[in-house]
């Protein structure tokens, strides 16, 4: 039998036998049958089967797994001989001595056929089987399927005559490993190795013999087998394997007998297909969505789905473990998935200079609306990767227009009136067209303050919107928004920016992670790059496959980078966002959305950017943040300072834990041609204290000390400072200190003549230049 070229003529004869009488209204006689069979078959594909793929976060850990059938297809060295034995024994003990059809397994159905007038039994062998599995996993339609699973003599020759033609093409070990691969174990769990690992969580290679009988044992009838659903059924059908490895003489009899006596000892673990059950659903999701949308990965969507469902791919992403860990608390700390006043928050991680995606947080469920603390919305991305058509960005966009006056070169000392009130025109779009409203009356926000003179520095740190409107005016409404199109702003939706007056104070909608990319430019000085999800696909083969590529600019000069760093960086000391700092070089915008109906905190170090937002899926301006209680707390009107800073700070320790800090560049002197924008302040007086003293206390107020040349003083005692310039000053001025070298003698007053001192001297209290040095 195991000639295959002399096998055609019994082939003919007992497929016509087997399949009376029903071969003959299919019109295949014993002849036609015989010379049919030698011919190659045509329609079966057998380059491999679907097989399950994983995403993998950045340390290779598995963040989701996607599969139409949960199959991890192994070499036949990965499982265990025993398995190999348990199946051979149970389902075709004569796999190794006969050719693609087992004579004596046919024979014997043939005559239950006969009896019966119908085929009851099929005599399949292994390779048989494995061809009506493998007919049956290739099927994309309902017809297809229907095809393979019928009854009838057309499928039986058909499978009889690829059996035949893998037969010639394989060897007997590929083809039951093949088989192994293919079958299906029950409760989804498709091929021996997915098997192994859903019902004893280990691999093949690791199963005992028990377990290797009873897993042979459901192959036959998976549903009525199930050991998990029918514990009973499915040991006494292990006990039926045990016994018939004991007939062959495979294992002795009093291993079976041990072997029976074990109960299942089941150790189930679940692999759930998709997102729904990872820990980082949204980042997961987003993953999934980039490649069922990107063109690279396939021409149609139903491509795609195939390669990710049934291509065994292993996708290694961008996803920081830790990073994760620590936004998903943040979010879910400060504003809980179920809270009473149906908010939610959202925050995307992005390192600078790279663009890659560290984590992606929403304080949802992924699951349906409908319910209470789930969405499929993915608060964190455009719609294109969750959804979202965005939320107003608030003051988080006065950073764009700051970059672009210090882009043409203002100085950080640039002084612009802000009124309390604001009428917008005088602007211009990209276009050359007038925008604006002559009626309007824009105002301060309750985060910012007006009616005075503001520098960039501090027009920054108080986010003065009337100020913000002035500076976008002398900068160009065209400028401000070619600036945030340069490091990668849109709208969610995939639009482009639109164009009015207000434009600085954020009212177009964005995504979390467009925004944290922007703000990574900054930390990476001026360097942007797209958001980046996916470092490495691999198919199951473990050839690398084309991934959409890296795409990274110098968006704007490294100085002038450095100096919105300098200038974002007093946010956290001394602005709306005071207090949130990090313990390193940090800089971030608050920004809280009309009516309180948003708020957002955007920030960065040098490693690592991060956006947050907080409102209410329901529409903000219907439901805003004023007078908010939450949970028990309440928070009166929330601004970016209130709850998105919190979550940001409290996130970004939690992800840097492990980093070493890195500092931001001092900007380039130009920038202080008009001093460093700060308010004046008047200088601490230390007149009387000693040096080192007097340095301690200025240092402490914020200024520098320097001593220049000793003075004359009939008031302050030798070696103590008697002097001191300026006396008003911009925080981190130089304070020139003049210490006191005691009275002029009088004999030395005399030996002159009694003349003026020519030395410096110190007034006397009560002289209006007392806090000067003579």
């Amino acid at each position: 039998m195991r000639g295959l070229g002399a096998f055609g003529g019994l082939a003919g004869l007992l497929v016509a036998l087997l399949l009376l009488p029903t071969a003959c209204t299919a019109g295949v006689g014993a002849r036609d049958a015989a010379g049919w069979f030698e011919a190659e078959p045509d329609g079966l594909s057998t380059s491999g089967v679907p097989q399950r793929s994983k995403i993998l976060a950045a340390d290779g850990t598995t963040i989701a797994t996607f599969f139409y059938q949960n199959r991890v297809d192994v070499p036949l060295e990965k499982i265990a001989p025993v398995v190999r034995q348990a199946v051979l024994a149970i389902e075709d003990s004569r796999f190794y001595e006969h050719g693609a059809i087992d004579a004596q397994g046919t024979l014997r159905a043939l005559a239950s056929n006969l009896s019966s007038g119908q085929v009851t039994q099929g005599g399949s062998g292994i390779t048989q089987q494995y061809v009506k599995n493998l007919l049956l996993t290739q099927a994309d339609s309902d017809a297809e399927r229907r095809e393979a699973r019928e009854v009838s003599a057309a499928r039986k020759i058909r499978e009889l005559k690829y059996a035949v033609a893998l037969e010639k093409k394989f060897s007997k070990d590929e083809i039951l490993r093949r088989y192994l691969n293919i079958a299906y174990y029950g409760d989804g769990a498709y091929g021996v190795e997915a098997a192994s690992r859903h019902y004893f969580s280990k691999h093949a290679s690791q199963l005992t013999l028990p377990e290797a009988a009873l897993l042979a044992g459901v192959v036959r009838y998976p549903y009525a087998y199930d050991p998990i659903r029918h514990p009973g059924a499915a040991r006494e059908r292990r006990d039926t394997v045990l016994t018939r490895m004991a007939e062959l003489g495979w294992i002795d009899q009093a291993k079976a007998d041990e072997a029976k006596r074990e109960p299942l000892k089941l150790d189930v673990d679940n692999v759930r297909s998709g997102c729904v059950t990872s820990k980082a659903p949204f980042f997961c999701d987003y993953v999934q969505r980039e490649i069922l949308t990107d063109p690279v990965f396939g021409k149609t969507q139903l491509d795609r789905e195939k390669l990710l469902k049934r291509g065994g791919l292993t996708i290694r992403t961008t996803l920081d473990r830790r990073a994760q860990k620590a936004a998903q608390r943040a979010v879910d700390g400060h504003v809980p998935p179920k809270n009473s006043a149906h908010k939610a928050a959202a925050e995307a991680m992005v390192e600078p200079g790279t663009g890659e995606i560290k984590a992606m947080a929403v304080d949802r469920r992924l699951g349906p609306d409908r319910d209470r603390g789930k969405t499929w919305i993915n608060f964190a991305a455009d719609a294109s990767h969750g959804s979202s058509i965005g939320m107003q960005a608030g003051s988080t966009f006065k950073a764009f227009t700051l970059a672009a006056a210090l882009d043409e070169g203002l100085p950080f000392g640039t002084r612009l009136m802000a009124p309390r009130a604001y009428t917008p025109v005088g602007y211009r779009n990209c276009d050359g067209d007038r925008v604006g409203d002559p009626s309007a009356s824009l105002r301060n926000s309750a985060d910012g303050e007006g009616g005075k003179q503001f520098s960039l520095v501090t027009g920054t740190h108080h986010s003065v919107n009337t100020f913000f409107l002035a500076l976008e005016k002398k900068v160009g409404l065209c400028d401000t928004v070619r600036m945030a199109e340069r490091l990668g702003m849109k709208q969610a939706n995939g639009k482009a920016l639109e164009q009015y007056p207000s434009f600085t104070l954020g009212f177009n909608p964005v995504s979390p992670l467009r925004l944290a990319a922007a703000y990574a430019a900054f930390g990476a000085r001026g360097r942007y790059c797209e958001p980046v999800a996916i470092r490495e696909i691999r198919d199951a083969s473990g050839h690398r496959l084309k991934v959409p590529g890296r795409h990274c600019e110098q968006a704007l000069d490294e100085g002038v980078a450095d100096a919105v760093n300098y200038v974002l960086r007093g946010v956290l000391t001394k602005g709306t966002a005071r207090g949130m700092g990090l313990g390193r070089d940090a800089a971030g915008k608050t920004g809280t959305v009309d009516n309180f109906s948003a708020a957002w905190f955007a920030g960065y170090t040098p490693d690592l950017a991060a956006a947050v937002w907080v409102g209410d899926p329901r529409g903000g301006y219907k439901h805003p943040m004023e007078n908010l209680c939450m949970d028990g707390r309440c928070y009166g009107a929330v601004f970016g300072a209130t709850i998105p800073a919190p979550i940001w700070q409290q996130s970004m320790l939690g992800a840097l834990s492990h980093t070493d800090p890195t500092s931001f560049h001092r900007p380039p002197s130009h920038f202080f041609s008009r001093g460093s924008g700060e308010d004046r302040a008047k200088v601490p007086d230390v007149r009387g204290m000693k040096p080192s003293e007097a340095v301690a206390r200025l240092r402490a107020a914020g200024f520098k000390a320097r001593v220049g040349a000793p003075v004359e003083s009939r008031r302050f005692p030798k070696g103590t400072v008697a002097g001191m310039s300026p006396t008003s000053a911009e925080p981190g001025d130089t304070i020139t200190l003049h210490i006191s070298k005691g009275a002029k003698r009088k004999q030395d007053k005399q030996r002159r003549g009694g003349g003026l001192p020519t030395g410096p001297v110190v007034p006397a209290p009560g002289d209006p230049a007392q806090q000067a040095p003579a």
